[in-house]
């Protein structure tokens, strides 16, 4: 039973000696190599260091028999225990499957990964392509090469039993990534994510392991009326980090800081006299604000609406009309853009700003 390390003295096609220390060199057994194949002798060469089972303390002629197979096995198995007292995650490549599972090796110990253990979502496709998300009926063919992660979730070496979870295995995952993004993230810094869902109030996006909220009011410099405006989930989306509560593991992120606030190049874009196009977004009694490309918002006041004297704007215009207005005022400070409605055929219009 025991595990033992020595050097191959002698290799011939029915026998292999190794040292081990012993008063004499110790054999491997017989019916070992008869099933090793041509491949797997060629990789024992004479001064290879090895570990060997010991399968007998001494036969018949006084020999130490061992089995270099058993070894292996042996050692796999105490790493899988060793796995299993550390609740640690690994990776390792599906190699066959059965109606209830996957099948994956741990080195030479046999694991089985329960269907119902699975996190991942390869569905079959009606005409038999596995695609993520469709259908109902996981197809289990889709997983074998691939490699996933896994933990151990029991272990019974009396029964050859070696029970895994991907899903146990991407919780823990997704826990420590989680820990370690609150740990690294800091203000400013600027992340790519994946919307994953979007409400009344904002958008949540996955930044790996830890969603942030956009807050609806950080979507975009332009006013919207609801965040599916604009997001969808699904959408891969650049975001600012603006905030960090490591304690209650709360991420604050901006869509629109990583854009340039419109009103700081106002006077770059627009002149006054310029022509632009506008959107009616609201009346009041002093105007009608009108909305342009860049969602830029600017004041059409009731006095340049018409030539005639009119008592309220809904006389003129109504809210989504489209219409050519004329720049008149720009106080980029103040967040002012003042448009006229009425001087538009005033081709020689000038104004002093």
């Amino acid at each position: 039973g025991d595990i033992v390390a020595g050097t191959v003295v002698r290799v011939e096609p029915r026998e292999i000696l190794i040292d081990i220390g012993a008063k004499s060199e110790g054999i491997v057994d017989p019916k070992e190599i008869e099933t090793m194949s041509a491949e797997s002798m060629k990789k024992v060469q004479v001064g290879d260091r090895v570990l060997a089972f010991v399968l007998s303390s001494e036969d018949r002629e006084g020999n130490v028999v061992l089995s270099l197979a058993r070894a292996q096995l042996e050692r796999d198995w105490r790493e899988a225990e060793d796995l299993l007292k550390a609740e640690q995650i690994f990776e390792a490549q599906v190699a066959g499957f059965n109606k209830g599972g996957l099948i994956v090796r741990v080195g030479k110990v046999r694991g089985f990964v329960p269907a119902t253990q699975l996190q991942s979502s390869f569905r079959r496709k009606s005409e038999g392509q596995a695609e993520p998300g469709e259908g109902n009926e996981l197809d289990l063919s889709a997983f074998v090469g691939k490699k996933i992660k896994l933990k151990i979730i029991e272990l019974d070496r009396a029964r050859n039993r070696l029970i895994l979870s991907e899903r146990a295995a991407m919780r823990d995952w997704r826990k420590e990534q989680k820990e370690k993004l609150l740990t690294e993230l800091k203000e400013g810094d600027v992340r790519s994510g994946v919307v994953t869902s979007v409400t009344d109030f904002g958008a949540f996006v996955s930044l790996g392991g830890v969603d942030g909220l956009i807050h609806l009011s950080e979507l975009s410099w332009a006013k919207i009326n609801h965040p599916r405006d604009l997001l969808k989930v699904g959408d891969k989306v650049d975001v600012k980090v603006l905030s960090v509560e490591r304690e209650r593991q709360r991420i604050a992120l901006s869509l629109k800081r990583l854009q340039a606030e419109p009103w700081t190049t106002v006077e770059e874009r627009y002149k006054v006299g310029q022509l632009v196009t506008g959107t009616v977004t609201k009346l009041a009694s002093f105007g009608a604000f009108a909305r342009l490309d860049d969602n830029i918002e600017g004041l059409i006041h009731i006095s340049e609406l018409s030539d005639k004297r009119i008592a309220h704007p809904k006389e003129v215009v109504k809210e989504g009309d489209t219409l050519t207005l004329r720049v008149i005022r720009i106080d980029a400070a103040r967040r002012r853009l003042g448009l006229s409605l009425k001087r538009v055929e005033d081709e020689d219009f000038s104004y002093a700003t």
